[in-house]
């Protein structure tokens, strides 16, 4: 077998994880066979999700202009996936070349994509870490270097806290976070949801059950009163909590779940540490 078959055959063998998924949804090419494979399942239960991965990643772009906008020059980006169009550090070094961004993820094959597209880059770096050990990726050395903690922070948790399992885990990771930030900073969340969606309650225990045995992470969609209890102690920034294209949309966004929000399957904020 040549050295090629073999690395394809290895590819084939990776374990899927959300960052390839989601890089899939998104169009991308970092992705491997078993992933595709994976998704086109997972597309087949749920065929927006192209759709909602590409709403996802429009709305952390508005979110991160808007940050942008009051003053926020520092982001720290935890489950960021793999380098796609439209990263964090694009779009804010675009507006202030000196703007500051880490990317954490747990996936190797992210954080390496990460760090080769940031070759170069004195403001910008991407750390292997898991968002459940909020305290080791606060004492990183390259967060703490990059990072002035005495300064506004965005803490952006966008599509990653629904891949933890146990809500008040969740709460204690967010607590650990917000206890680190400076006055305002502020926390950006984006997260899976099924309320007020009707489903059929046997195909949704089927598609997580498939997510579960297929990828490296299980997947909890929440309710919206748990994802507001994750900003505890910080003000919610207008319009609040609310539908994933529903959070200042800009005049000329195409908006596919306009007439049913909810199908969006996600709720988004952001909030400001007074």
């Amino acid at each position: 077998m040549t050295s090629v078959g073999r690395g394809a055959q290895d590819a084939h063998r990776k374990p899927v994880t959300a960052a390839r998924l989601y890089d899939y949804y998104l169009g991308g090419i970092h992705n491997f066979p078993a992933d595709r494979e994976v998704a086109k399942v997972l597309l087949e239960r749920t065929p927006k999700l192209r759709t909602i991965a590409r709403d996802n990643r429009a709305f952390l772009a508005r979110a991160v202009r808007y940050l942008m906008s009051v003053g926020v020059h520092q982001f720290l980006d935890i489950g960021s996936g793999i380098p796609t169009e439209g990263n964090v550090h694009e779009i804010v070094q675009a507006v202030a070349p000196d703007a500051r961004v880490v990317y954490v993820d747990i996936d190797p094959h992210a954080v390496s994509e990460s760090l080769e597209l940031l070759e170069g880059n004195q403001f910008a770096t991407a750390i292997r870490a898991d968002v459940r050990e909020p305290q080791a990726i606060l004492d990183h050395p390259r967060v703490r270097g990059l990072l002035d903690f005495d300064q506004p922070i965005a803490l952006l948790l966008v599509a990653v806290l629904h891949f933890v399992e146990d809500s008040d885990e969740v709460r204690d990771i967010v607590t650990t976070f917000r206890s680190a930030l400076a006055p305002g900073s502020h926390l950006v969340v984006a997260h899976a949801t099924i309320d007020e969606l009707i489903v059929d309650e046997r195909r949704w225990e089927k598609t997580q059950k498939d997510y579960r045995q297929q990828t490296t992470t299980s997947l909890v969609p929440r309710k919206k009163s748990d994802v507001v209890r994750f900003f505890d102690g910080f003000e919610m920034v207008e319009p609040g909590l609310v539908w994933l294209n529903a959070w200042r949309p800009e005049p000329d966004m195409v908006d596919e779940f306009k007439d049913e929000p909810e199908r969006s399957s996600f709720y988004v904020g952001v909030g400001r540490l007074p």
